[in-house]
């Protein structure tokens, strides 16, 4: 049942995108004809009394389009159509295509905003959630203790902790906490895990203010788009092996995060809308920023490109990207891991075969995701 909740959120992601191109077009005054979750046969369809928009969901529920008026270059076009995309401005037509990318990006802040909301950040004192089964456990340590004291150091924040503990591996610690107004003291024998110390505990998570969930939820996408560009430019270069994820693998990760949580799940709908937002607009045929190429092209020269033979440019890439996630589908079909999962077995790989890279790239890997939520540390 958990595939429910991936299915509804992909689903979700396309509508907003194609709302975006919806009001869009229709704020420059372009009849959209049809606005369609899935294609095929509609199931079930609707025209709102003084519409010219037919909304309907198709019997294939895959993807979502709109279909403006004036779109198609192999339909005719009465010149005088005030409502038909291919008799609008530059100006309107490039906030028609520009519109879908923005909605998922917009849409990625609002949905980052309630995942911090819902699920509060980590707090950077010293206090701690136990992990079951863990050292900390075992000597008596409580979640919701505070660290005050690691071997007669004292601990005022949470960063603290693994400086004093990872050196520890395999060693007893006197650990010093507050617990209801009294300070408890325990030795702990720090486990290994990894050649480090290992002691089982997280920081906590506390309520996040409005004001900073706001400002971080803007300022997430913005993170990234830019490690994405950073990632890409490292493909094209040969410095980073590049990991296509088509439709199965992208469910498999949200099946994942939902059973990780609301909060979890939403952050990974907003990486996924921004994702699709700055795919869009790659400037690459049958994408939005294809079609922004076209449109770039007319405001630079002040003539039309050819509709025609624009229009055949999009279907060969159409048919190439519809190639592309055919082949990665395949592939993902004959796995039963997630991306991440198959990324992080790929590392492992690496690191045995390339100890000295593999630890260069594992630091790159953590200077680059350092604005990212914390992880529970020793």
């Amino acid at each position: 049942m958990l595939y429910l909740p991936a299915i509804l959120g992909l689903a979700i992601l396309m509508v907003v995108h194609e709302c975006g191109h919806y009001f869009g077009a229709r704020a420059f005054g372009m009849r959209v004809e049809r606005f369609s979750i899935g294609f095929g046969p509609p199931i079930w369809r609707h025209q709102p009394k003084g519409s010219d928009t037919v909304f309907q969901v198709a019997l294939i529920p895959f993807l979502a389009y709109v279909q403006i008026a004036g779109m198609n270059p192999f339909e005719e076009i009465d010149p005088h159509d005030k409502g038909s995309y291919a008799n609008a401005s530059l100006a309107g037509r490039i906030v028609a295509i520009v519109a879908g990318p923005l909605a998922n990006y917009l849409f990625a802040s609002v949905v980052f905003f309630a995942a911090m909301i819902i699920g509060g950040k980590y707090s950077d004192e010293p206090l701690v959630t136990v992990v079951e089964a863990s050292a900390a456990e075992a000597a008596g340590v409580r979640s919701g203790d505070r660290i005050v004291a690691i071997d007669d150091k004292g601990v005022r924040r949470w960063d603290e902790i693994p400086e004093l503990i990872l050196p520890k591996a395999g060693q007893d610690v006197k650990l010093k906490v507050a617990r209801d107004g009294a300070e408890l003291g325990f030795v702990v024998h720090v486990r290994e895990q990894n050649g480090k110390g290992f002691l089982g505990v997280s920081k906590t998570k506390e309520p996040m203010p409005v004001g900073e969930a706001l400002t971080q939820s803007i300022v997430q996408p913005a993170i990234i788009v830019g490690l994405t560009v950073v990632s890409l430019g490292k493909m094209l270069t040969g410095e980073e092996e590049g990991q296509l994820t088509g439709p199965i693998g992208i469910m498999r990760e949200t099946k994942k995060a939902a059973e990780l949580g609301l909060p979890i799940y939403l952050s990974i709908i907003g990486f996924l809308s921004t994702s699709v937002g700055f795919f869009n607009m790659l400037p690459l045929p049958a994408l939005d920023g294809g079609r922004l190429m076209f449109l770039g092209y007319e405001a630079v020269t002040r003539r039309r490109p050819n509709q025609k033979f624009e229009a055949q440019i999009h279907m060969a890439g159409m048919l190439l990207l519809l190639t592309a996630l055919l082949l990665v589908s395949f592939r993902e079909w004959g796995s039963d891991k997630t991306p991440s999962e198959e990324a992080a077995a790929k590392r492992e790989q690496a690191a045995q075969k390339d100890p000295p890279k593999a630890d260069e790239q594992k630091a790159e890997r953590q200077k680059t995701e350092a604005q990212k939520a914390p992880q529970p540390s020793p």
